[in-house]
């Protein structure tokens, strides 16, 4: 454990990596939350829901004062018009996923996004039937996946196939994915994977699992939950069919918040069945209102309605700080950040900790899952005492620790914070 001097020396070293930080003055630009001393909270819960922007505030009360004083004018005539409200977002979407700008679309919520992506990418025939997904995979995709197996009128008991982690610490070796495309390619129509899993904070090589899958014939999509805002994923050079994801966890835009689609470049006119709606229509004769659907096209095609002014003013404002900030200088931030978090955590707490997330920088993104070495009841004994002391993490079943240290407000501070509060604990324990 930690003697008094070194952490006196480990606090110096801290606070003079933070100061020197190029990205350090955007933490100013979050409402980080407060301990009942005034004291901020080291939150680690950037995974899970995203701190408020500062300027969120104002963004939505602009959208109220265009709606109170202009009416159904502010369509046209408001600040930020309503009418082509989501092109605002476009370019700063794109940049943030490493997109084209007609490739992509905010819209709806990532579970929505996901089943319209499938009607149009999950194509199942008697021979081809099968999705694959990974054996933990977010309970919300394997809920739709095995929904839509089941509407084509397939038994997910053979047309599922779910990838086990086959690494000690529970993760998906490349080997694994090649094997199961090798043994079951013919198979399966869609390849439905995580960018970053969800659990073990594993994040997956989108192109490299692409290039594996299109040889073998099959669809290839991705769920950026815990992607998006984290990793500097580049959709569009990944070849990757679509990706879903949801904007309330790194790009910071509230609960609930819209989602965001991407569909590449190649399938911008394509003819595959989809769910239509009128904002999908070509927008030169959609106010015609004539009854034949001629989608736009590019990712726009799939739009269903009108944009979500109240829901996307949020996101516009958080993508205008990653604008700002650079999606390359805040995975270099983070890879920094989370290597220092991780070797804290070695050093100090290996008895108390298992790492369960990869240690190569490409195989994760800033969240670290750590298990407890004494098991579960311990594990939820030491989630509890760090919530209770403002060291916000989150928990996942069966007995995951889910600390992520966002790289646009967290700090070395906050990691440091976070093993002197753990050495604490088991010393007490």
């Amino acid at each position: 454990m930690t003697t008094m001097n070194a952490l006196a020396s480990a606090e110096a070293h801290a606070l003079a990596e933070d100061a020197a930080d190029p990205l350090a003055s955007f933490r100013d630009e979050f409402h980080i939350p407060e301990n009942a001393d005034g004291s901020d909270q080291a939150y680690f819960c950037g995974n899970s829901l995203g701190l408020q922007p500062r300027a969120t505030r104002q963004a939505l009360i602009d959208e109220l004062e265009d709606w109170q004083t202009l009416a159904v004018e502010a369509h046209f005539n408001a600040k930020h018009p309503w009418m082509p409200y989501h092109e605002f977002v476009r370019e700063d979407l794109a940049a943030v996923v490493g997109a084209l700008p007609h490739e992509v679309v905010a819209m709806n919520s990532l579970t929505t996004n996901l089943h319209l992506m499938m009607v149009s990418f999950y194509r199942p025939t008697t021979e081809r039937p099968a999705i694959l997904i990974e054996k933990h995979a977010f309970p919300s995709d394997r809920y739709a996946v095995e929904s839509q197996i089941r509407f084509h009128g397939y038994d997910p008991a053979s047309a599922l196939i779910e990838i086990e982690g086959d690494q000690a610490d529970g993760t998906i070796s490349d080997a694994a994915i090649q094997r199961v495309l090798d043994e079951q390619g013919a198979r399966i129509a869609l390849v439905l994977l995580a960018g970053v899993q969800y659990r073990t904070g594993q994040a997956f090589d989108l192109r490299a699992i692409t290039e594996a899958a299109h040889r073998k014939g099959c669809i290839v999509g991705f769920d950026l939950a815990h992607a998006a805002g984290n990793l500097a994923v580049r959709l569009h050079d990944s070849q990757c069919d679509f990706a879903v994801w949801c904007s309330y966890k790194y790009l910071n835009s509230g609960p609930g918040a819209v989602g965001g689609c991407f569909v590449h470049e190649r399938h911008a006119r394509t003819e595959r069945p989809r769910f239509a709606g009128w904002w999908g229509h070509d927008q030169d004769s959609r106010f015609r209102m004539g009854p034949d659907f001629a989608p736009m096209p590019g990712a726009d095609g799939w739009q269903l309605s009108n944009p979500p002014i109240l829901a996307l003013a949020p996101l516009r404002v958080s993508l205008a700080i990653f604008r700002r900030a650079g999606m390359d200088a805040l995975r270099r931030k983070s890879v920094a950040l989370t290597g220092y978090f991780e070797t804290l955590l070695r050093e100090r707490l290996d008895r108390v900790l298992e790492i369960a997330t990869p240690r190569e920088p490409e195989r994760r993104g800033c969240q670290l899952s750590l298990r407890v070495r004494g098991g579960r009841e311990d594990g939820r004994a030491l989630f509890d005492h760090l919530n209770a002391i403002g060291i916000v993490v989150d928990w996942r079943e069966p007995d995951v620790i889910r600390a992520a240290p966002t790289p646009l407000y967290n700090r070395r501070m906050d990691c440091l914070r976070f093993v002197t509060a753990v050495e604490s604990w088991a010393l007490r324990s």
